[in-house]
Parts: C-alpha cells; structure tokens; sequence
C-alpha cells in the first residue's frame, strides 16, 4: 500500500523510521493550557529524559516545542500541530501549512486527524501533500475501522488508534481497547501503533501481543499531576475501606457452612457455623445459602452495621467472572452451574462476589495471614476434601479457565481409590479426614480424634498420621517441583493446631523434593485457619464492591 503513493517521499527516513519503531516505546510530551508542564523547555527536558530511560522515539505538539525537544535529542519525533476550528473543537494538524511548520522545526513524521471529522475538513489531501512534498512518513490518528482503512487507502504510513475514545461515534469507549489493537492488526497492511488511554506497562505490552508495530504513552508518563491523583485515588479509597466496610462472608464446606461479618481489616465482628445439607441438592444447598445470609444480615442490623457485599466461598470450581460453579465434586453433589450470584443479589440486594473456597483461604492468607510477606506460596485445606489455592509472583493463579489449583486430584496411585471427582487415585482420597480416619482403624470416629490421639502417643494413631504424610507428601512434592514456592500453609481441619503432621511432612519431603536443601521453603499452619475461607471471601466481596465503584465512576 505504501507503494502505491510512494512520490516524491523519502523512503530512507521512513524505513529508518520503522526500524527505530518497530516493537518499542514512543513517549507522547504534551501539557493541556494551565499546566504548570506548558513550557518548551520543560518539555524539552521530559524528552530528554523520556529517551535516556528508553523511548525509540517522541510525539509533541507545535513547532516551537519540537524545535526545542530537538536540541536534546536524536531520536525521531512525531510531530503535531492542535488548532481550534470554526466549531470550536480543536484538530490535530488541521493545514498543510502547520505541517510544513513542524517539520522545518524538526519533526520527522506528521501526525493528523483522518477521522470523519478530519476526513470532511481534508485530512487525506493533506497527508498526500505531507508525503510528497514535505517527504517525511505521515501517520493516520483515527478511531474506528473504516477510519483506519480509508486512511490505508489513502497512503498512510502508519494508523495510529489515538482517537478511539474522543470521538462522538467512539466517546462510549473509556479504557485501552486492546481488540480494536488486534482487529486493525490482523486486518490491514499498514503497521498500527497503539496510542489512547494506555494506562499501564501491561497494557502497552498487551498492545505489542495484540500485533502493534509500536506504542505511544504520554499521560501515564508525563503528566505528574494525573499521576498523582491516581497515587492519592488509590490511598484514599483504601484508607476508607480500612476506616470500616464490613461484607457477609460465607464458607460452603461439604461439611459445616462457617459465616461472619468480616471488617475490611480482616477481623470478626460476629461469626457462626452450620452443617451443610451437602447431599440434599443444588436448590437445598441455595436456601441454605439464603437462610445464611439472612442470619448475617439480622445480627449485622443488631450491631448496627450495614454491610456493602456478601462473599461467598464454596467447595468446586468457580468463575468469578460470572459468580457461578463451573463444576463440583460428588461430595456436593448436583452443584455443577449453580448461578450462586445472581441468585443472591436477588434474594439480598447486595453485591455478591463467589470464590472458590480453598482460592479465598489463599487470598485471606495474603491479605492478613502468612502469605503477606511471600509472593510465592501454596495453601492447602485439608478436611472432607483436599483443595489449594496459589500465589505465582504476588498474583492469585486461577488458570485460564479458572480451573487451576486442583490439587486435590493430583494422581498419585494407579489405578487407585475411585475419587468423588469420578477419576481414581486421586491425592484427595488418600489425604481427606476419611482417609485419616482409615489409616486409623477400628476405634476412631473422626480425623480429630485420630490427630488428638496421634499428639498424645497413640500408636495407632500415630502410624496413621505418619501413613498420611506420607501420601500428603507426595502430592505435595509435585506441586514443589512445578511452583518452587516459598511457603507451605495448611489449613482445615486436619491441620489445625497439627505439629506432628509437620513434622512428618518436613521429613518425607526432605526425601522426595530435588534440592530439598538448596530450597528456603518453609512449611506453617495457618493462623487464621477456622475461618479463613470466611475471611477471604469478604476480603474478595470488597474488592468486587470497589471494582464496580470506579468502574462506574469512570464510566459517567
């Protein structure tokens, strides 16, 4: 396409040009009036430095700032000129003279409007008159599809997606679009470079994922102020949660349901437990959930608390996105596609967030427990079933299906025991509170009494723990061996206040883990194990509660 307007530009600037581009940074040095920024040297200055930390390149508007950005710099920069028009709106670059202005002032490429808008106001006669008779590489800034290929048609050297977002067709649109990113890329021939509302180093490298020839950033970068407002946006919104925000969190275990009104901070104003109906069916199971959340709403009004959201965590696999089970054991059996969510934000009129159960003990590990001070840890509940949750680089893994973390049916014999999940040989089978009791024989009615039993020199008992570390330990040396993590933190049942089970899994896995010496991995009980899971799905109702609160924010 370039080719087919190729005239009188100089093509060695251009291929110059797509080099120095090609997969990096380009730093936008602009100040609104008002701006304590507006100042060509001081524009000059962010130039400098915005290229001594990396930038391949920089956009700036008008001639006189262009020509003092490049007294300190080699790097190309794209130029612009911002007029306000007959219609009181301003357009980038709006005449073939304020091209020539830039340029003479040492821009080496031209960016304009090609919008619509542009379009009617003659952006594509302009761009050609830009590439042939000023010879230097014109970019389109536009913000739609059609826009992007009338100016491929139209001979652009570059499209560029600054205006998706600004224009009336596009005002609806108030995040980095990175589909749009990917739909232009993979759809025209003209390189793309992502510009507009690019936030976050994540998001300018999901932009080069997405197929951009290059990024632009400017107010994420340059623009102090703006930065600022957003340091002390997040203070302030956390030192409010901190003042006092109470949710409801429930934890749906297969065998007790533990509830309480949780503080942002972590604490307990008031807490219970219930058995849960776990045989009796997926809408048994719901209004066990309603009669719950009833009962933490009545206790909150009686202490004179209003809750802001209920958290729930549950036993299966959960969407979070969706607020629903994606599929659960036999030992809740006819789970599968509950819709937890919606149903509850019917019923209660708050915000529900769902999390899996063993997924929200991590994330109350994290906010409050041990896991505040790794950013690589496991945690295991162990109790009618075995799950995990994990954090991967101070990040909750979920998996891209939210189907990670099933570290209960890690297969560790074969053929072996028929699990609830419907394989068999399943770690679960063997590392349950069944399992213990079994391990146990005749004469033990429960895990806790084996595990009280074991601490106080039984030798049964002590046996069956020793036989229960041993299979525990090797599940857990696979999961070592793939997440080499930090820390270790069991919870549940099993675990709660079990030092001997320590102890013997220090032992088997000091024998089954490569490198067990080389490691600093520490195994703990939890501290906050009894109602963690509560905790945890508090601490992740909040957070959907303020998540909806700035989206919404942002959003007017």
């Amino acid at each position: 396409m370039r080719a087919l307007l190729e005239g009188g530009m100089n093509m060695k600037r251009l291929e110059q040009i797509d080099d120095g581009f090609r997969g990096r940074l380009i730093v936008s040095c602009q100040a609104p009036e008002g701006s304590g920024l507006r100042d060509s040297r001081i524009i000059a200055a962010l130039a400098q430095a915005a290229v001594a930390g990396g930038a391949a390149g920089i956009r700036a508007d008008g001639p006189d700032n262009i020509a003092a950005i490049r007294k300190g710099v080699s790097v190309p920069i794209i130029g612009i000129a911002k007029r306000k028009q007959n219609d009181g709106k301003v357009l980038i670059t709006p005449s073939f003279e304020s091209a020539r202005e830039l340029v003479e002032a040492g821009a080496d490429a031209i960016a304009l409007d090609c919008t619509s808008r542009g379009q009617r106001l003659g952006a594509f006669e302009r761009l050609q008159r830009i590439r042939t008779e000023l010879k230097v590489p014109a970019l389109a800034d536009i913000a739609t599809f059609e826009e992007a290929r009338a100016a491929q048609q139209a001979g652009a050297d570059y499209v560029l997606t600054t205006l998706r977002g600004y224009t009336p067709e596009t005002e609806h649109i108030r995040e980095f679009d990175v589909q749009f990113v990917r739909d232009l890329a993979s759809s025209l021939q003209t390189p793309v470079i992502a510009e507009g509302r690019i936030a976050t180093p994540q998001q300018a490298a999901s932009a080069i994922q997405a197929g951009a020839y290059a990024v632009i950033v400017g107010t994420a970068i340059t623009r102090p102020d703006v930065i600022v407002r957003k340091f002390l946006s997040e203070i302030e919104r956390v030192s409010q949660t901190v003042k006092g925000a109470y949710a409801i969190g429930v934890d749906l275990g297969a065998t007790n349901t533990k509830f309480a009104l949780a503080k942002s901070d972590g604490s307990l104003l008031w807490q219970g437990s219930q058995e849960t109906p776990a045989m009796a069916g997926r809408s048994a199971l719901l209004q066990h959930l309603y009669s719950v959340v009833a009962l933490c709403a009545r206790a909150a009004a009686e202490r004179g608390v209003v809750p802001a959201a209920i958290g729930v965590a549950t036993a299966g696999w959960v969407n979070p996105s969706e607020g629903n089970v994606i599929f659960a054991t036999g030992n809740l059996p006819g789970w599968s596609g509950a819709e937890i969510r919606s149903e509850l934000e019917r019923a209660a009129g708050l915000p529900v967030a769902v999390a899996n159960d063993a997924n929200a003990m991590a994330v109350a590990e994290r906010r409050f427990g041990l896991g505040k001070s790794v950013d690589n840890f496991l945690c295991l509940t162990l109790g009618t079933g075995v799950g995990g949750g994990c954090y991967v680089g101070g990040r909750l893994n979920q998996g891209a299906h939210f189907l990670g973390n099933a570290f209960g049916h890690i297969r560790i014999e074969r053929p072996g025991l028929p699990c609830t999940c419907g394989q068999t040989g399943c770690l679960e089978v063997y590392a349950n509170a069944a399992a213990l009791v079994r391990y146990a024989g005749k004469g033990f009615a429960s895990a806790q009494q084996v595990t009280k039993a074991a601490s106080a020199g039984d030798v049964a008992a002590w046996s069956a723990m020793r036989e229960y570390a041993g299979y525990l330990s090797r599940g857990l040396s696979t999961l070592v061996h793939v997440l080499d993590p930090e820390l270790i933190v069991l919870s549940g049942g099993i675990a709660e206040g079990n030092q001997l089970l320590l102890e013997d899994l220090e032992e088997e896995l000091a024998q089954l883990v490569i490198g067990w010496n080389k490691r600093r991995l520490r195994l703990a009980l939890s501290d906050i194990a009894c109602y963690g899971g509560v905790i945890g799905a508090a601490a992740v109702a909040l957070e959907e509660v303020e998540h909806r609160s700035r989206n919404g924010a942002e959003s007017v």
